[in-house]
């Protein structure tokens, strides 16, 4: 008789224990054509407007789910998006964050403006505020540590443009150290059916770290992708790489009718996420602003994804997180004009490929 493992949870609704936390969500998409190397005017179908575009409806959804997060998790939410091509030392010390979340990607990191990626390899050695890096952000974050990322069979990423072997959907990862604080809770829950040592999550992307670099201990790894998951804890750092998508759990939670129906898959990325937040508190010195029960019930409406203009705060004050917090704003969009996961799903399905 086949197996069956419970993809679902009872009666969960979700609490937030955390009483307060400041995130900077570092939109790792191209923003302008100023951030494109000359190289791309190489490619066979390179047209900047339209790729600039592109990543900009992307980036929409991209750090919608992410803050859509932070939202649900926190009782009183501070977050600022700030893109690529504005992060310095000082936009960062001004913020103050307690943990920086890099997005994923689109385009191959070869095909962005060169001072880009030196500067966030530099940023990411230096800095001792905790970071979480999603997929793209991911390998970024291992490339900084001196490791290549390269597509899911070995080749660099300009050799295979086009036509890659990917992991799309939901797959199965197997947990190395069970016992690392980002698992806690999950692995060892009372009537998990899953296999021991296992976890489900969304994967979109069709490259990869072609190993574990210096310093960092591997977490999780599955059938195509050896670093799945990664951490490094020394030197004043806290940084956590993750090659899936474990912000995907509230867009997937948000389509449900009811807390009964939270499915497994999307509840492991959600726990992850949480976990997260909560190592990085203690990495601060912070750890009283997490709490073993509820603080508030949880929150009746869900957000829309942010628009890639600027950020909005979950207080409801709207900061710009792409130039000078003096500027004036563009108008809010209508509710109704905000794209949402099942409208556009399929056509980012059909075009993600490393975020």
């Amino acid at each position: 008789m086949a197996r069956q493992w419970k993809n679902y949870c009872e009666f969960e609704p979700i609490v937030q224990r955390i009483e307060h936390m400041r995130v900077l969500v570092l939109d790792n998409l191209i923003a302008c054509m100023s951030d494109l190397n000359e190289k791309a005017k190489d490619e066979p179908n390179f047209d900047a407007e339209a790729w600039v575009a592109e990543e900009r409806k992307i980036a929409g959804f991209a750090i919608g789910n992410i803050t859509q997060n932070i939202n649900n998790l926190v009782v009183k939410p501070h977050w600022l998006v700030v893109r690529l091509n504005e992060l310095t030392d000082a936009r960062v010390a001004d913020f103050d964050p307690d943990a920086i979340i890099i997005s994923g990607t689109l385009r191959d990191f070869d095909l962005y403006n060169p001072k880009l990626i030196a500067n966030l390899e530099s940023f990411l050695q230096r800095t001792t505020v905790p970071v979480l890096g999603i997929c793209g952000g991911h390998q970024i974050m291992g490339q900084a540590f001196g490791v290549r990322v390269v597509t899911l069979d070995g080749l660099n990423p300009w050799e295979k443009r086009t036509e890659r072997m990917r992991e799309y959907q939901y797959y199965l990862i197997h947990v190395l150290r069970p016992q690392d604080p980002l698992f806690a809770g999950i692995l060892t829950e009372r009537g998990r059916r899953l296999p021991k040592n296992t976890l489900r999550v969304w994967q979109n992307h069709g490259l990869m770290l072609e190993r574990v670099p210096p310093g960092f201990s591997l977490l999780a790894k599955s059938e195509l992708t050896r670093n799945q998951i990664m951490v490094k804890r020394g030197d004043g750092q806290l940084l956590y790489g993750v090659q899936f998508h474990l912000e995907k759990s509230f867009e997937d939670w948000r389509k449900l009718p009811s807390p009964w129906e939270h499915r497994n898959e999307s509840r492991d990325g959600r726990r992850m996420f949480e976990n997260f937040l909560i190592e990085a508190l203690k990495h601060r010195g912070k750890a009283d602003l997490v709490h073993e029960k509820a603080i508030l019930p949880a929150p009746v409406v869900q957000t829309q994804p942010a628009q890639p203009a600027y950020a909005v705060a979950a207080s409801g004050q709207r900061l710009n997180g792409y130039g000078s917090s003096g500027k004036a704003l563009p108008p809010a969009r209508p509710a109704a004009e905000v794209p949402t996961p099942e409208a556009e799903g399929e056509y980012i399905a059909d075009r993600l490929t490393g975020l």
